[in-house]
């Protein structure tokens, strides 16, 4: 490639990660339709071979996920609505034991001075507010309605997934096709072979570990509840969203269980704990033994400090929508960074200054002398 080719290579790059800056406001409900449709295309695809057309395995794809949501919005949300209430209504107590336990164990280990950090303030905060519990949708409806114009658009995102959603669903296998004959024809094959890369990559952790992420979120929820956890529902829940990062929805969940049982027991009782070690127990082992090996496979995914770094990267600069282009940004670059680890290794610039070992020939013992 000649060097004003790469230049020109390099200015299209910027142009387009400076419009998509401009444009970030509006591509939130695009970018939420394709993750939706790049999840919904292998069963799609799976229906189509078992005999329905596109379109119909489309609708089919779509009923699933609209009585998914249903459950979802009749059934879970005014259960963890109450769960966040009570939760709410624990936080004095919360405050309590860290102003009259947690702290003072803290000023006598360390030597601090007496008084230094006081939550009477914020207890009596919280404490007036308990009363308005119950007012919270009449708050939260006035807030809306005092920006109708913010609500509306809201609205017309939202309904807008489903939309995009069913088109791109219904066109993904051709719009592949046609991005993949825009390619130059002598550079072809390598793009389609990173691009299948890239894909594995996104699908052993998009599809997988979200696949692991809603079981282990239901066997921590249940079990918790299960065990009599007043707010196992919320912590499960918690616990399941955490595990988008390996190990952190055990430290997560495992963590807000114990306090919960202190909170809820007042003081540490031996058998709930034992009930807690033992759903996340199960839990962990489920994961490792079941759930990864046949949800995710031994496909490489991404590595959990790259996961975490995206993320929080793409949000400080993109906002939500950065957060929905972290993942696949950093798909392509750890499949790029891979490829350019291999060109190095196999460079001049690597071997040069190496040490070659002289090879040592060990001579062959002479024939036998038929004379002898």
């Amino acid at each position: 490639m000649s060097d004003s080719r790469r230049w020109l290579w390099l200015a299209g790059l910027l142009f387009a990660g400076w419009l998509i800056y401009l444009i970030s406001p509006i591509l939130s409900p695009f970018l939420v339709a394709m993750l939706l449709a790049y999840l919904g295309d292998p069963l799609v695809d799976r229906l189509e071979r078992a005999g329905l057309s596109r379109t119909w395995g489309v609708v089919a794809v779509f009923a699933l996920f609209t009585a998914l949501w249903l459950v979802l919005l009749v059934v879970l949300v005014p259960m963890l609505g109450k769960q966040l209430v009570k939760l709410y209504q624990m936080l004095p107590q919360m405050l309590d034991w860290l102003q009259h336990v947690a702290l003072p164990w803290v000023q006598a280990r360390f030597g601090l001075a007496e008084g230094f950090w006081r939550f009477d303030r914020l207890k009596t905060a919280l404490s007036s507010h308990l009363d308005q519990t119950t007012d919270i949708v009449s708050v939260v409806l006035s807030q809306a309605t005092a920006s109708g114009l913010a609500l509306l658009a809201w609205l017309g995102n939202l309904l807008l997934i489903p939309v995009v959603c069913f088109y791109l669903l219904r066109d993904w296998d051709l719009m592949m096709a046609k991005l993949q004959g825009l390619l130059p024809r002598s550079r072809e094959q390598q793009v389609v072979g990173l691009a299948g890369e890239c894909h594995e990559v996104l699908g052993a952790f998009i599809r997988g570990q979200l696949l692991v992420m809603l079981a282990l979120g239901a066997i921590y929820a249940v079990g918790l509840m299960v065990v009599g956890l007043d707010l196992g529902l919320l912590i499960g829940v918690l616990a399941g969203l955490a595990s988008i990062v390996p190990y952190m929805g055990f430290v997560v969940g495992f963590g807000s269980a114990i306090v919960a049982v202190l909170f809820q027991h007042g003081g540490f009782e031996l058998y709930p704990m034992l009930g807690v070690m033992a759903v996340f127990g199960v839990g962990q082992a489920l994961e490792g033994m079941l759930l990864t090996p046949l949800l995710v496979g031994d496909r490489i995914g991404l590595h959990p400090v790259a996961v975490i770094f995206a993320v929080l990267a793409g949000g400080q600069l993109f906002g939500f929508t950065g957060v929905l282009l972290a993942l696949p940004v950093a798909a392509v670059i750890m499949v790029l960074l891979r490829h350019v680890h291999a060109l190095y290794k196999r460079s001049d610039t690597y071997a040069a200054g190496a040490v070659v070992e002289p090879v040592t020939v060990i001579p062959s013992p002479p024939p036998d002398d038929p004379a002898s």
